[in-house]
């Protein structure tokens, strides 16, 4: 699932072009959601032992357009019923102007974020064995280190 800092250079490059030139601005990329949302939804719906990791992929494009165009073609057109229908050539311009200055990289390409979330839940079952009650251990962690002539004692 991708996570809440995807795409801000898009969003930024986007946002800042439409203020110039139209006075405002509505949302042109999806809202993603913050892990932190995550972890909750997954604790409403009963999971516990919950981990929800994350990883930031750079994807470099030759500009605004190519990025686009490949987010259209990941199907991860805008879904947001606020939104204007149309975005207007200057500020689609504009846009791509503002997010290779801000963003490009030195050969000329301009880098797209992605940041993706994994998330793994557990749910116990009657059937399953439960974890043991903390601090009912009948062996420490610094027996391990002896375990060696605890075995060869029982082999005589």
């Amino acid at each position: 699932m991708f996570g809440g800092d995807t795409l801000y250079e898009l969003r930024c490059s986007l946002q800042l072009a439409e203020l110039e030139r139209e006075g405002g601005f509505s949302p042109h990329v999806s809202p993603f959601t913050a892990v932190s949302d995550l972890g909750h939804l997954l604790s409403r719906a009963g999971f516990n032992t919950l981990t929800v990791d994350t990883d930031e992929i750079q994807v470099n494009y030759p500009g605004l357009f190519e990025v686009m165009e490949d987010l259209q073609g990941m199907g991860e057109s805008n879904c947001s019923w606020n939104r204007k229908p149309l975005l207007h050539r200057e500020t689609m311009l504009a846009a791509a102007a503002i997010y290779r200055e801000m963003y490009g990289n030195s050969d000329g390409s301009v880098p797209a974020t992605f940041q993706i979330y994994y998330m793994i839940g557990w749910k116990f079952h009657e059937s399953q064995a439960r974890p043991a009650q903390r601090g009912s251990a009948t062996v420490s962690f610094g027996d391990l280190a002896k375990i060696d002539v605890l075995l060869s004692r029982g082999k005589k």
